[in-house]
């Protein structure tokens, strides 16, 4: 049973959708995100989440919006140099990294790589990744930000990668690893200790061929390793960890988006089920903090269309 009342968080009034299943998690409404957004990237600087690019309803975006969680207000900050969708952000030393996607509506696969400094609040321009692609993914392990899968150009056409960059900021310079075995777009990689979870997606960018792939890469190893698979074939997909599980939320089919909040323990090489969303989306951001899931935007339907949809995903 769902029931709904007000509570108050920093000063905001918020609407919970709250579930008497405790071991199910509990879903909480939070004020809107100023623009409706679909394929946008976000991540968590300091106690701000960010959230950048993507589909608006004005069209590709080079806007970045800023949720201060303690205050509970929104701001907006210096535009990316360049609009794109199906990017990349990744957090390293309190510097933000937007890297790859695409920059058109033609879905011209991008190389950017673009450093955020909140101290001085300006872009850099900083080496290009090696492979111009979209609707990867990315995970940080050891000040590093590993850079998996995706879709490039051939000839005419979308198709799959399994290129694995990996981009040291200190340095500003990039390295090629083992690919991934299994290539694929919009999946979604999590990292647990010194392994990356390269979970879902998709075949060539058609979401009538989502899969249920799941490998990881042990940094220290240097090798790809098969687990579990997702129960739940999707793609368009974002994940969080939280409790040393990786939950999976969303995605989009031709019938439609995904409300599925699937975990995976990596203790046992198990998925276990929480309660779904209370509405499918898919290209939602998401960020971590203080052991809730934020979900940010995304869009209802399949293919185009966002929303300004934000919700926190927590365990009871």
């Amino acid at each position: 049973m769902i029931r709904f009342f007000i509570t108050l968080l920093s000063g905001i009034f918020i609407f919970p959708l709250i579930s008497t299943a405790d071991s199910g998690g509990t879903w909480i409404e939070l004020p809107p995100t100023p623009i409706q957004r679909t394929e946008s990237s976000s991540a968590l600087v300091g106690n701000k989440i960010y959230l950048l690019g993507g589909f608006t309803p004005k069209g590709i975006s080079k806007k970045v919006d800023v949720w201060d969680l303690k205050s509970g207000i929104w701001s907006s900050i210096v535009p990316l140099p360049r609009g794109g969708h199906h990017t990349t952000a990744s957090v390293v030393n309190g510097k933000l990294y937007v890297i790859g996607g695409f920059d058109s509506g033609t879905w011209r696969p991008s190389n950017v790589n673009y450093e955020y400094d909140p101290q001085v609040h300006r872009w850099t321009v900083k080496t290009p990744m090696p492979t111009a692609r979209g609707a990867h993914a990315a995970g940080v392990i050891g000040g590093k930000i590993h850079l998996i899968g995706g879709a490039h150009r051939k000839l005419f056409n979308l198709v799959n990668t399994p290129t694995h960059e990996v981009y040291d900021p200190k340095t500003d310079s990039w390295e090629t690893l083992t690919p991934l075995p299994t290539a694929r777009d919009h999946l979604t990689v999590s990292v647990i200790g010194k392994k990356l979870h390269a979970i879902g997606g998709r075949v060539d960018v058609d979401y009538n061929n989502n899969l249920n792939s799941h490998e990881t890469y042990d940094t220290n190893a240097g090798i790809w390793s098969l687990h579990a698979p997702l129960p739940t074939a999707r793609s368009g997909i974002t994940s969080q960890v939280l409790n040393g599980l990786i939950h999976v939320f969303g995605g989009e089919s031709e019938e439609g988006t995904f409300v599925e909040n699937e975990a995976y323990d990596p203790s046992t090489n198990k998925w276990k089920t929480f309660n779904s969303m209370p509405s499918g989306r898919h290209g939602l951001a998401s960020v971590v903090w203080k052991n809730q899931i934020h979900l940010l935007t995304g869009g209802p339907k399949p293919g185009g269309g966002g929303s300004d949809s934000h919700l926190i995903f927590k365990l009871n």
